[in-house]
């Protein structure tokens, strides 16, 4: 009776690693490009191991391998969902990054970056590099594994998940990155106002000046001296809204 009972165990553990294993490669700080495979995967295979018992009174296995293979579908649509969420969350240091750049005069300075494999300002690979190591020392990613474990509260396996609300989820995602790449951005915004009218006005009163010799070096010396002193509020308003994203699938 135990052995008739595995393949029905097995079934489940496949759906549920399929929903875990997705969200796990693209949640924040857990999902990163540069962690191994391996690491991922088990960590994938450990959680999804530990939620099987919760997931199987709530998976109704069809009959047929048409209908479980659809159910698999469903599960991985369902990872994905979530995870490129958060992902558009999470972009919201990359896109600080390139407006920061921008204004520094630092827009050429382009390097790898390692989460993503492409060409970046260097600014904006600092920022999202410090956000994940924060992530993961402040315990945030417990959170990202929390969600995931309510996620099969929010959204129960074996039926599909409602258009309108994914779409409102990516659209409020979307929105929540590029709102929090402005506020994070916002001192150097105001900034690179304050120094451009300033330059305006220096070429104005002096036209034999050469202004752009004298604009680069101080906007990077300028722009320099913000980022350390706003370095520590811009971490924890991404912090506070990451978190806050991620809370909304655990109910806190």
């Amino acid at each position: 009776m135990q052995i008739a009972i595995l393949p029905e165990i097995s079934a489940v553990f496949v759906l549920v690693f399929a929903r875990v294993g997705t969200l796990v490669m693209l949640m924040p700080g857990i999902g990163e490009r540069f962690i191994f495979s391996r690491a991922r995967l088990s960590l994938a295979f450990f959680i999804a191991l530990m939620m099987v018992p919760m997931a199987r009174p709530q998976l109704r296995l069809p009959p047929d391998m048409p209908g479980i293979f659809g159910l698999l579908v469903g599960e991985i649509l369902i990872g994905l969902i979530i995870g490129v969420c958060a992902r558009l969350v999470m972009a919201a240091l990359q896109t600080a990054g390139t407006l920061v750049a921008q204004t520094m005069g630092l827009g050429f300075a382009m390097t790898v970056d390692p989460t993503g494999g492409t060409q970046n300002p260097s600014i904006g690979n600092l920022l999202t590099m410090l956000g994940i190591t924060l992530i993961l020392t402040s315990d945030l990613h417990h959170v990202a594994i929390v969600a995931i474990h309510e996620s099969y509260r929010v959204l129960p396996p074996g039926a599909a998940p409602p258009v309108d609300d994914v779409m409102t989820l990516a659209v409020r995602a979307a929105a929540q990155g590029f709102s929090l790449a402005v506020q994070i951005s916002a001192p150097f915004i105001v900034f690179g106002l304050l120094f451009n009218l300033g330059l305006g006005v220096l070429a104005r009163m002096m036209p034999q000046l050469q202004v752009f010799f004298l604009a680069v070096p101080a906007s990077i010396l300028g722009g320099m001296l913000v980022f350390f002193a706003v370095i520590g509020v811009m971490m924890s308003v991404f912090l506070g809204e990451l978190g806050g994203f991620l809370r909304q699938f655990t109910g806190n």
